[in-house]
């Protein structure tokens, strides 16, 4: 008999807030997280729009982490930390050598990199910081939750861009089907809001460079033009089910499907038939043991980049039938693109989601795209009972995930 898989704790910090509840929070609202760039000068760049975390980290981790670790790595213990003190794991209803660590980052320290190449130059290279690779790599965040929560079973990191994450939640679900782990927590965290990164995606032409907010992140519209780059964390405890209800937790939802697939393609476009993300799509539903009807909600990649979301809702409609789509909303709307987080966020507003009956929207939508022609929610969510939702993360390499969240019971 497969293991069942629950969601029994949720953390996180975004441009939305410095909580999971308080980011869901502003998703029920509509709000908008994106706004002028206030982490450094931008105005010698083209991009000048971002979904910054606008919380002092400094109360919220330890101040020896704030001068040794990157940014990302901060995001994702609070994010971490967060989502343990809600699981009601410890020591003493749990063995922590059954408790696995999984947290992806697409990119990882990139902050640390450019500060100490540049001190480099000045000092000489042997004199770098003792703390720049340790601190770079992007499974330093895993290890470091790991550390800081005592937790000695598996630690690891996917990293397969902005699929990161919803890899590392798939990854963990398997971990405790198969059994070789009771829980496991699992997300991810990025944080590259800086000129280097914004240089090079807005080289690729793949970030928005306009001045107003409201057209800046605007999925499936018309006018979209390129997403707004985001930072934060992501954390979901999952736990097999048993092992939950035995000491009594509370669980929001269960994590029911995972599939994933490559387009072998190119590495940044998606594939024009948009193969990778019908086949991830597929293989989720199936390993839910559902068929594409029972899913009442569509939490889709949505990037708001003229390729992506042409693409995603082909993809979509192959999976459903051209005219039997779900409704489908892309909350990077709100939060811009957290990059390696964005799966594990988006998967945290499912497990939301279902457990309120409430479907977010797709904010700023204005000018309806006919090659993007379904409901994308737009502008106001809806009070809406969900018994499954899908969410996607496609990245850069042609890496496909897909995760199936399903109301408990």
């Amino acid at each position: 008999m497969r293991r069942r898989v629950a969601i029994t704790g949720l953390g996180a910090i975004t441009p939305l807030g410095a909580t999971a509840r308080e980011s869901w929070g502003g998703v029920r609202q509509g709000a908008c997280g994106i706004a002028p760039i206030t982490a450094y000068d931008a105005s010698g760049q083209a991009a000048k729009l971002a979904g910054e975390v606008r919380v002092d980290l400094k109360g919220l981790v330890a101040p020896a982490d704030v001068r040794k670790q990157d940014r990302f790595t901060l995001l994702a213990l609070v994010a971490a930390k967060e989502a343990f003190a809600d699981s009601g794991i410890t020591a003493e209803n749990t063995a922590l050598d059954r408790v696995d660590t999984l947290i992806g980052s697409g990119i990882g320290g990139l902050a640390t990199t450019v500060r100490e190449h540049v001190r480099a130059e000045e000092r000489g290279y042997d004199r770098s910081s003792p703390f720049f690779i340790p601190t770079t790599i992007a499974n330093m965040a895993a290890g470091r939750v790991a550390i800081e929560l005592g937790l000695t079973g598996d630690s690891s990191c996917t990293v397969t861009a902005c699929a990161s994450s919803a890899h590392a939640l798939g990854e963990a679900m398997r971990h405790i089907r198969h059994g070789y782990a009771d829980a496991v927590l699992a997300g991810g965290a990025e944080a590259c809001v800086i000129p280097l990164a914004m240089g090079g995606f807005t080289s690729m032409q793949a970030l928005h460079t306009g001045s107003c907010v409201e057209r800046a992140s605007i999925p499936f519209d018309a006018e979209r033009s390129g997403f707004v780059l985001g930072e934060g964390a992501g954390m979901l405890v999952l736990e097999e089910w048993e092992h939950a209800r035995r000491r009594g937790a509370h669980i929001y939802a269960e994590l029911a499907g995972f599939g994933a697939a490559c387009d072998a393609y190119h590495i940044t476009a998606p594939a024009p038939d948009g193969s990778g993300a019908i086949r991830a799509m597929t293989r989720a539903i199936a390993d839910a043991g559902l068929v594409p009807g029972d899913i009442g909600y569509l939490n889709a990649h949505g990037t708001s980049t003229p390729l992506n979301d042409k693409g995603e809702v082909s993809a979509a409609k192959a999976v459903f039938g051209e005219n039997s789509v779900p409704p489908l909303s892309s909350t990077k709307s709100m939060t811009g693109h957290l990059l390696g987080a964005a799966g594990a966020v988006e998967a945290l507003f499912c497990a939301y989601a279902i457990a309120e009956g409430f479907i977010p929207a797709t904010i700023h939508y204005q000018v309806p795209d006919p090659d993007c022609d379904l409901d994308v929610v737009p502008n106001e969510g809806r009070t809406c009972p969900v018994a499954h939702a899908l969410s996607n993360s496609l990245g850069f390499g042609g890496h496909n995930a897909s995760l199936v969240i399903s109301r408990t019971g």
